[in-house]
């Protein structure tokens, strides 16, 4: 398990959770109440900031919840925060749905995994290996 600083930034702040064991995701909640139109996007305080170790990331993921009832997600689905950002988590939520959506005050509006990454070393080549798959791709493996 990894330690994750959270510094809350308001009062109304709910430290991050998961619902239940073994979830790869955790609850991120809102500290305020937005309406969100048909259409629309809002950026959704969440009034924490984070630590993470060296080489991690957190990913926001929308909640499927709110995905299937409310057509609601994340829009940068999903969204990054690097290691080194210690701003204030905001989420921006699109509402795709028919109907104007309301965040509420404590309301779960998102998911947060940490994930352990890769720095890469990029190298110019001339040419790449040959593969089974070579240049296949968009829909190259059929739809059944």
């Amino acid at each position: 398990m990894t330690d994750i600083k959270v510094r809350r930034i308001s009062g109304d702040a709910v430290l991050p959770s998961y619902a239940h064991k073994g979830d790869a995701g955790m609850d991120l909640y809102s500290i305020e109440e937005k309406v969100i139109e048909a259409g629309e996007t809002a950026l959704i305080r969440t009034g924490i900031q984070i630590e993470l170790p060296e080489l991690t990331e957190a990913q926001i993921r929308p909640r499927s919840g709110l995905a299937l009832k409310n057509s609601v997600t994340v829009l940068n689905s999903p969204g990054t925060i690097d290691e080194g950002y210690r701003g204030e988590i905001c989420i921006i939520l699109i509402n795709h749905g028919k109907d104007s959506f309301k965040v509420e005050k404590h309301m779960r509006i998102a998911q947060m995994v940490i994930s352990r990454f890769v720095h890469a070393n990029i190298t110019e080549a001339y040419e790449l290996s040959t593969s089974e798959r070579a240049e296949k791709g968009f829909g190259s493996s059929g739809l059944k």
